[in-house]
């Protein structure tokens, strides 16, 4: 399916949309991104910058859109406005605005460019728990709505264009609710970073770094590996078009709290454990129920947490080498 294909990545510089371009070359594939490097970093993509177009636009104007969906036959729609919970907590305006903005432009992008099918990268941060025994979220637990941050708001509008622009229009979307992915070339700026970047980088620059865990730890969710995230996305676009949302996620639920032990394990370092109890937590108990997508796509994520949490931690004491030796 992808051997000669033209495919555009939004934010393809960045933590996902880096390693799908990466994957997408491998299959045959034409690949472009477009990204303003507000998140997404050159270092990502230098492995194989010489194989892919690169537009460096600021996707919230449309005639930036319309130059990089040009031709384009299938469009990964990845970029958007976002970091870890005190990031996204704290950005109201700066969480929304410049999201929804890339969501209309995109789409009238592809619409106007006949482009043959449109993947839009929802959030799991659509949901909000309904009560505290609730631990897998359905994709009808998504309404009524009531997202946590503008960010789960800017997601769940995105769907909701994406299904108006395929019934008005006919455009082939496919809309997967993505549950915490991590993995190589993740942002590890401490300001937006993830949990398990986060974490990590902590483990990898204590003790001069203290070990800090927003929450008292017992929050718990379920991690996706970055290549099974892709592997998922690539299952998408080629087997969901009706714009209907569905959860990527998987199903190996983790409390904060263990998680952090797991890291100081993988640092063969002894780490005092510190729980910041005044600090964003986010939703309690989070995970995807992946009924819907083991249905359609007949697929399921490979990687343990263990082999992720491992290749992961190995990455990212490569990258911050030059900080652990002093000479950054």
């Amino acid at each position: 399916m992808w051997e000669g294909t033209t495919v555009l990545i939004t934010g393809g510089a960045g933590f996902i949309g880096s390693n799908l371009a990466k994957r997408l070359l491998g299959l045959g594939a034409d690949v472009r991104i477009a990204d303003d490097f507000s998140r997404g970093s050159e270092e990502n993509i230098r492995p194989f910058l010489r194989r892919i177009t690169l537009h460096r636009v600021d996707l919230t104007k449309l005639d930036n859109c319309l130059q990089s969906t040009k031709e384009a036959e299938y469009v990964f729609h990845l970029a958007a406005t976002v970091g870890g919970i005190h990031y996204i907590t704290k950005k109201n305006v700066g969480g929304s605005t410049p999201s929804l903005l890339m969501n209309t432009n995109m789409l009238e992008a592809a619409r106007r460019c006949d482009v043959q099918r449109f993947l839009f990268a929802s959030s799991a941060c659509v949901y909000r728990e309904r009560s505290s025994s609730m631990n897998k979220f359905r994709e009808e637990d998504a309404y009524p709505a009531d997202p946590l941050t503008t960010y789960g708001w800017s997601k769940l509008m995105g769907e909701i264009q994406c299904r108006s622009y395929f019934l008005d229009y006919g455009i082939k979307s496919s809309v997967p609710r993505i549950f915490n992915a991590y993995g190589e070339n993740e942002c590890l700026d401490p300001r937006s970073a993830h949990v398990i970047p986060s974490l990590i980088r902590k483990a990898i620059l204590y003790p001069e770094e203290g070990f800090k865990v927003f929450g008292d730890g017992k929050q718990e969710r379920a991690f996706l590996h970055v290549r099974d995230c892709v592997d998922g996305l690539i299952q998408f676009m080629e087997k969901v078009t009706n714009a209907e949302p569905v959860n990527l996620g998987s199903e190996e639920v983790i409390s904060i709290g263990d998680l952090a032990q797991r890291i100081v394990e993988l640092s063969s370092k002894h780490i005092d454990i510190e729980y910041d109890l005044a600090g964003p937590r986010g939703t309690h108990r989070y995970s995807a129920d992946t009924t819907r997508m083991k249905s359609l796509l007949d697929w399921t994520p490979e990687t343990s947490l263990h082999e992720g949490l491992k290749s992961t931690f190995d990455w990212e004491r490569a990258r911050l080498s030059p900080r652990t030796q002093g000479n950054e």
